[in-house]
């Protein structure tokens, strides 16, 4: 049986490809997909980033995005099909938002005319316009009930 260097090289690999291991469990030499090793990898992968991920694609002006109504912190990707002259973001509800959860907003088109509304809460400094590929991030303060922009 030839050793793992001995074997013939490939240019491309398939999810049912196979990688051999060596079995703790069992003992002994045994074989995995790579799908498989691929699942259990990404099971195992931890992110440092606790922002939910959330997409919108504004099809005309005067949109309006609802920023999922979770307490969790979220990357809003705005990927609108062409500049606007009017669009909102609406935070997430005052009852649900947690003290320091942040909201990052990032946008591939220009928005005149931005309005982010609090939903309950007060904004302090949020822009009132978006120039294309521009992001701004807002902090919630939980004691004054009020988003800050950051950055």
């Amino acid at each position: 049986m030839p050793t793992i260097n001995q074997l013939s090289a490939v240019s491309s690999l398939t999810d049912a490809d196979l990688f051999p291991i060596y079995s703790a469990q069992n003992g002994d030499a045994r074989k995995a997909a790579i799908s498989l090793i691929a699942t259990y990898l990404q099971g195992k992968i931890t992110s440092t980033d606790d922002k939910q991920t959330q997409y919108a694609s504004p099809s005309a002006t005067g949109f309006t995005v609802q920023i999922n109504d979770a307490n969790l912190s979220i990357w809003l990707v705005l990927t609108s099909v062409a500049d606007y002259a009017a669009g909102t973001i609406r935070l997430p509800l005052l009852a649900n938002c947690r003290d320091k959860q942040e909201i990052l907003v990032t946008s591939t088109h220009a928005v005149t005319t931005l309005t982010v509304d609090g939903n309950g809460a007060t904004v302090t400094g949020a822009p009132t316009t978006l120039t294309a590929n521009q992001s701004f991030k807002l902090r919630f303060e939980g004691v004054m009930k009020t988003w800050y922009k950051i950055d």
